[in-house]
């Protein structure tokens, strides 16, 4: 009956040790973190979908949503007809130059048969002047109106440049009513909803990449020194009563300023006030760990 008894004391004696011994083998420990995205509104208008809750997860570029595009789109048309018309009253000088290209190719023909004449004395000279005149009057027109031609195409083609940016503008405008997530994480608040406002800059939803997290630690002076950038570590987390959860880590931020040790927060000399934070990276895995769970740390 006492081996009996002593083996029944032992028995339970063993897993309280061992989770107390448990508690100990921790160098520091904190409060896991996310890198937190708040994203906005990038458009002005109603809201006509936002297909997201609290919980889901969103993979990167996916489209979670749009807003009212009416007034853009019949924007855009109105420029890209103002364009059109800019286009279709643009003088083409090769045309309306045509008409006096021929008279002068007709003026020079008429000056060599002149000249030919002239030489069997079947012309005068002031035939032949005449019609140098004549040639110079056509030519120095031509330069003219080519010039005149010129300036006008190029002042509508600066015209027409100008509602084409502003088309652009419009397109961009209407890219990005489209709401699209731009990191992989999952949403931990959504601040707006369908039918509602929404103005550029106005926040509808917080995002936190989850897979990659980060335990915020806290250690004392005497174990500051011993620590460095990129030193690895091993992160527990108590998944339930006696069960912990390791995963690998590594120092990612050390605070060069002290503070006060934190209420929720143990250390390991409790005879101390003064900590430093320490931020180590972990890969969340399998997905146990959450934000705002407690982690131990022991460092390598």
């Amino acid at each position: 009956m006492m081996k009996s008894s002593t083996i029944l004391r032992l028995a339970v004696l063993l897993p309280l040790l061992s989770c107390h011994n448990k508690e100990f083998e921790y160098d520091a420990s904190g409060m896991f973190e996310a890198t937190e995205t708040i994203i906005s509104a990038e458009a002005t208008g109603r809201i006509e979908r936002l297909d997201i809750h609290e919980g889901d997860h969103l993979a990167t570029g996916s489209v979670v949503g749009y807003i009212d595009t009416t007034q853009l789109y019949l924007k855009k048309c109105q420029l890209e007809a103002t364009v059109k018309a800019i286009e279709n009253k643009k003088p083409d000088p090769e045309v309306q130059l045509s008409a006096l290209k021929k008279q002068i190719q007709k003026a020079e023909f008429e000056r060599s048969r002149i000249v030919s004449l002239l030489k069997d004395s079947a012309a005068t000279q002031k035939q032949l002047d005449d019609i140098n005149s004549q040639i110079a009057v056509l030519n120095d027109t031509f330069s003219a109106q080519s010039n005149t031609l010129s300036k006008s195409v190029s002042s509508m083609n600066e015209e027409a440049l100008a509602y084409r940016m502003q088309i652009k503008q419009m397109e961009d405008a209407l890219k990005k009513s489209r709401i699209i997530n731009p990191v992989t994480g999952t949403v931990l608040s959504k601040y707006t909803t369908e039918n509602e406002m929404a103005v550029s800059g106005k926040a509808l939803y917080k995002i936190a990449d989850t897979q990659h997290l980060f335990l915020r630690a806290y250690v004392v002076s005497t174990q500051l020194q011993n620590l460095k950038i990129g030193q690895g570590a091993t992160i527990f987390v108590h998944v339930s009563k006696g069960d912990y959860r390791s995963y690998p880590a590594k120092i990612t931020w050390i605070s060069d300023k002290a503070e006060f040790t934190p209420k929720t927060i143990q250390t390991k000399d409790e005879r101390q006030n003064l900590v430093y934070a320490v931020k180590l990276g972990v890969e969340n895995t399998d997905g146990l760990i959450k934000i705002g769970m407690y982690g131990d740390v022991g460092f390598k």
